[in-house]
């Protein structure tokens, strides 16, 4: 299955994976083009509900027609407070196929891509006043350092920062190739490519918060997903890997299993398979896109409406927008 906005990976993996329950009600963190979601509503009977979510108003172009499906255009990291407020929990299944889509790398309209010129944005919510020229304009060295060094892993992001600062007077970083000329002398000459996917990679990273909307959905999975619930995530870099290997492995993102007094651990996920999935060959030949793609899925062991391990709670910034869900798309 292709779609002009995107090409889903790994999907007879992922949704064979997330169905178990044709009536049940599944969430889709990442609606995109809707592939993903159009292959969930097939397993479904009339009675199985899907709703997916996606902050990218261009997303909404996309809307399937059907009773059984909601598009709810705001950040999956609300996902908890719009299941309670539908009423709808807990819930059979939980889908993410992190990162960007084929169609914001291809129309390059907010500089998510290195390869081509754009305005240096990289917001998937276009109501958020952070853009990645704000960021390089008006953050500090050291919040410099930390965006390169922890989510680009940089390895002259030292070199890099006092370049941006040095140019930041004369230059707006108004656009991509702004930007690529200023930090040229940074670039290395053999590694051009994986280097400015990484810089930019940190950038998308730090605009879009993503990191941290991964850490709340993970933590919020606990509380909507029923005993014997999927919870199925692809990722697509090691940062995001890590934190959905470890949560699923422990249940906090440092990786380290807790037990209480009697040495009983309170790992909210069985692994199964314990190891990541990854495309097959034909996919990797169809989709080239998809060679970093990593599937994992945790079965919910039982269904709780409190946390055992409350001190990894991510913290939200920001109120809940549900109560003014009027952006919500059936």
């Amino acid at each position: 299955m292709t779609t002009t906005y995107h090409i889903p990976v790994l999907l007879n993996e992922s949704v064979n994976a997330l169905v178990h329950d044709p009536d049940g009600t599944y969430v889709d963190l990442t609606f995109g083009g809707g592939g993903h979601s159009r292959a969930i509503l097939d397993r479904l009977s009339e009675k199985g509900r899907l709703i997916s979510f996606d902050r990218d108003q261009h997303a909404l172009n996309n809307c399937i027609d059907d009773p059984r499906f909601t598009l709810v255009n705001h950040n999956f990291r609300y996902m908890r407070q719009f299941l309670e407020y539908m009423n709808c929990t807990p819930i059979q299944g939980i889908l993410g196929d992190l990162g960007i889509s084929s169609y914001q790398i291809d129309f390059n309209d907010r500089g998510f891509a290195h390869r081509s010129d754009g305005p240096l944005d990289m917001r998937m919510d276009i109501q958020s006043p952070l853009t990645a020229a704000k960021i390089l304009q008006t953050y500090s060295e050291k919040q410099l350092l930390d965006v390169f060094n922890h989510y680009g892993e940089i390895k002259n992001a030292f070199k890099l920062v006092k370049t941006i600062l040095q140019n930041r007077n004369g230059l707006s970083f108004s656009t991509v190739e702004h930007f690529k000329t200023a930090i040229e002398a940074c670039i290395p000459k053999n590694e051009s490519a994986k280097y400015l996917s990484q810089v930019f990679q940190a950038l998308r990273i730090e605009v879009n918060q993503e990191l941290t909307d991964l850490k709340q959905v993970l933590y919020d999975s606990e509380f909507v997903l029923g005993a014997g619930g999927k919870l199925v995530i692809i990722s697509y870099h090691s940062l995001e890997d890590r934190l959905v290997k470890n949560y699923l492995n422990s249940g906090n993102f440092d990786g380290k299993k807790q037990t209480d007094m009697y040495g009983w651990s309170s790992q909210p996920f069985d692994c199964k398979p314990s190891k990541a999935i990854t495309p097959n060959p034909e996919e990797l030949e169809r989709n080239k896109r998809s060679r970093s793609a990593k599937l994992r899925i945790g079965v919910r062991t039982t269904f709780q409406t409190t946390s055992n391990h409350s001190e990894n709670k991510p913290e939200i910034h920001g109120n809940s927008p549900v109560k003014s869900s009027a952006k919500s798309k059936k």
